[in-house]
């Protein structure tokens, strides 16, 4: 066997194990489930300040005896 043939089949041989890298990665994808957020969206300083304006209110009409 000469070096050029050896060289000519060891390309060869990466090629089909580049596809079926390939293939196995793809199918590895395929099978991936979605990643998907649970529980409360998180919320900005501004969102933050209403929710806590808004429940010192409910609490002083608690206290009040007005709910």
């Amino acid at each position: 066997m000469d070096l050029y043939q050896a060289i000519q089949e060891l390309y060869e041989e990466k090629r089909r194990l580049d596809q079926a890298i390939a293939a196995l990665e793809n199918q590895s994808r395929a099978l991936e489930a979605p990643v998907r957020r649970r529980g409360r969206k998180s919320m900005n300083e501004e969102e933050r300040k209403q929710v806590s304006e808004r429940m010192r209110r409910y609490w002083e009409s608690r206290r009040e005896g007005g709910g």
